[in-house]
């Protein structure tokens, strides 16, 4: 059975949300997981390494999750989910390399 054009077009534009969702909200999730690595309570350096290494995994675990979810929507809600905790330790960390 044939798509409607509206359908296809709906169908369409999740896919271009999924993709764009992982592409740079995965981006995202990974910066913040880097900075956010910053408050573990270690040596600075061993805590770069860290959070770079934990961002390669936080990366591909999001763009998997986005094209896993039932919804574009959903993708997006748990993308932001997962970056509420990390924006808040990314913020102290900031803060505290401001102050």
């Amino acid at each position: 059975m044939p798509l409607s054009h509206a359908a296809a077009r709906r169908k369409r534009a999740a896919l271009l949300s999924r993709i764009v969702a992982a592409l740079f909200g995965g981006y995202a999730l990974a910066a913040l997981t880097s900075a956010a690595a910053l408050a573990l309570p270690m040596d600075p350096v061993e805590a770069v390494l860290a959070g770079m290494q934990a961002s390669f995994l936080v990366y591909a675990g999001a763009a998997v999750w986005v094209f896993a979810a039932r919804s574009a929507r959903r993708a997006w809600l748990g993308l932001a989910v997962a970056a509420m905790p990390l924006l808040v330790l990314a913020g102290r960390t900031w803060a505290s390399a401001g102050a």
